[in-house]
């Protein structure tokens, strides 16, 4: 299934019924009076998280999404049948803006998480609703009211523990192809993965399993725009630790530099991202460059930030990596993430 992260929709609650006017003129009952049923209400538009879903793709060929109306009220005291509520499923992680304001409207990160996005609208009185002692014979009744419509752009932040950033071609998919069963497409070019990318990695150090998640390589004015990387940096987002994948083997720039590329664009696009806990890796130690080697650990120790030297190839340095994010999902959270 294609990757789709964004969606704009429009959204319509069912209209109420109209109440009705009617009286009864019924064999054996001597006195008529006012008989007329109230209207049904509107169904209601919701937003449900749903575990199962991991792309707005089938959001992509419908524009409307529009709940049933209820029905008008009838002779007889019948009230009008209620309109079916419509539930619009959609990944967890995802989050409504009202498209006009941009205001948030819901978010779900539960699954089966229910948000009203439109209240359907309620049935008019019948004519029997106004019968009193002084006023026995009304012809009065209500019309329903409108359902309510609103158009929303849907957005998808992937739910991951850990976020993989690093330029194109830093050995990200490689290492989520050798720590989980994901199977993102791997070559030696830049820019090989074009959507985001999540595994579970389960090991015997770890206590509990976690999500990671492959963003696609970042580059330098990618907050502005430039590459693939401000379509993608939404997903870092809920990201609780992020792992710097740098390049040990090849590079065109000092590998500091490269770090600081990386951390340039996170910052300019959310400045919490930088007050996450953070680790980086030196990868393709089986074929290490000294200089560059030495490069990034200078960069990590001015940064006090943990450094690990790892081979998704030869499996070198992977263990200790894993254990350290381990420890990093546990411990308490320094800071809140936001949602």
């Amino acid at each position: 299934m294609v990757f789709l992260d964004e969606a704009v929709i429009a959204v319509q609650a069912g209209n109420g019924g109209n109440g009705c006017v009617a009286f009864r003129r019924e064999k054996y009952v001597p006195r008529g009076g006012p008989s007329g049923g109230n209207g049904g209400d509107g169904g209601s538009v919701w937003l449900v998280g749903d575990a199962g879903l991991n792309t707005l793709f089938h959001l992509r060929f419908s524009s409307l999404f529009r709940a049933e109306r209820g029905r008008h009220g009838e002779g007889s005291n019948r009230t009008g049948r209620s309109g079916s509520d419509l539930e619009i499923r959609v990944p967890l992680g995802t989050v409504a803006f009202d498209f006009a304001s941009g205001e948030p409207v819901a978010e779900l990160v539960v699954d089966d998480e229910r948000r009203l996005l439109a209240q359907g609208g309620r049935g008019g009185r019948g004519n029997a609703s106004y019968a009193t002692s002084t006023r026995q014979a009304p012809r009065t009744s209500q019309p329903g009211t409108e359902g309510e419509a609103r158009k929303l752009r849907i957005e998808l932040k992937l739910l991951a523990d850990v976020g993989v950033v690093g330029l194109p071609n830093a050995g990200k998919s490689t290492l989520i192809s050798v720590l989980t069963a994901a199977r993102p497409k791997v070559a030696d070019y830049p820019f090989t993965t074009l959507v985001p990318q999540l595994g579970v990695v389960a090991s015997e150090v770890l206590e509990q399993p976690f999500v990671i998640a492959d963003l696609p390589g970042l580059i330098a004015g990618a907050a502005d725009g430039a590459g693939l990387g401000i379509r993608f940096l939404r997903h870092i987002e809920r990201c609780r630790v992020l792992v710097h994948l740098v390049d040990l083997a090849t590079g065109e720039a000092d590998a500091g530099d490269e770090l600081a590329t990386v951390e340039h664009e996170l910052e300019q696009f959310d400045r919490s991202l930088l007050q996450r806990p953070r680790i980086v890796a030196g990868t393709k130690i089986d074929a290490v460059d000294p200089q560059r080697r030495e490069q990034l650990r200078l960069a990590a120790h001015r940064r006090a930030l943990p450094l690990f030297e790892i081979s998704s190839a030869t499996g070198a340095g992977l263990v200790p990596l894993v254990a350290a994010l381990g420890r990093q999902l546990a411990a308490p959270r320094p800071v809140e993430v936001p949602r």
